[in-house]
């Protein structure tokens, strides 16, 4: 397989798994996601981001999320995101000091 078909396949099956998580399944919780599997929509933005400033395109943060989501994060949360228990919010915290790092 040559180079620009792979990178096309990559983006394709990134494509799908975006509207997976942003269509098929948004009731899936992100703090599920990053407790079961240690990564989360949010996760997938900042790859989103990371990747664009290696290429010399930058963006916020906030448009990352925006791009990700196709729409603003607080319209996505207000829309779509319940609140998480005690015991969920705690194992975030050890979920996302092991697979991101500190606390924002």
């Amino acid at each position: 397989m040559d180079d620009q078909t792979r990178i096309e396949i990559e983006a394709a099956a990134f494509r799908r798994l975006q509207q997976h998580l942003m269509q098929d399944r948004k009731d899936v919780q992100n703090i599920d996601m990053m407790n079961l599997a240690g990564f989360c929509r949010n996760c997938l933005s900042r790859w989103y981001q990371e990747a664009a400033a290696e290429r010399g395109v930058e963006m916020t943060k906030d448009e990352a999320r925006e791009a990700y989501y196709g729409m603003p994060y607080s319209d996505w949360k207000e829309k779509y995101q319940t609140e998480a228990n005690p015991e969920k919010q705690a194992a975030f915290k050890v979920a996302f000091a092991e697979n991101v790092g500190k606390a924002e």
